[in-house]
C-alpha cells in the first residue's frame, strides 16, 4: 500500500476489517466522495463511476455511526 493516499487506506483498512468504521472512516469518505465528484465535473469520462456497493454500504453505516 505504499504511495496509496491515506483517505484510501483508512477505507481499505475499514473494509478489511482492519480498523472501525468510525468517524475518521466517515470523513476520510466524504474527502474522497468530494474527489470524485471533482473529477465528474472534470471529463465526460468519468461520469459512470461510482463506489462499489460494499464502499457505499460503509459510507451509510460511517453517517449512522456519526449521527450517534
Amino acid at each position: 500500500m505504499s504511495g496509496m493516499d491515506s483517505h484510501c487506506q483508512i477505507v481499505n483498512q475499514s473494509l478489511m476489517g482492519e480498523r472501525p468504521v468510525d468517524e475518521q472512516t466517515g470523513a476520510s469518505l466524504a474527502i474522497l466522495a468530494e474527489r470524485l465528484e471533482r473529477l465528474k465535473h472534470s471529463s465526460h469520462l468519468f461520469a459512470g463511476v461510482t463506489f462499489s456497493p460494499y464502499v457505499q454500504k460503509m459510507e451509510r453505516h460511517a453517517k449512522a455511526v456519526a449521527v450517534n
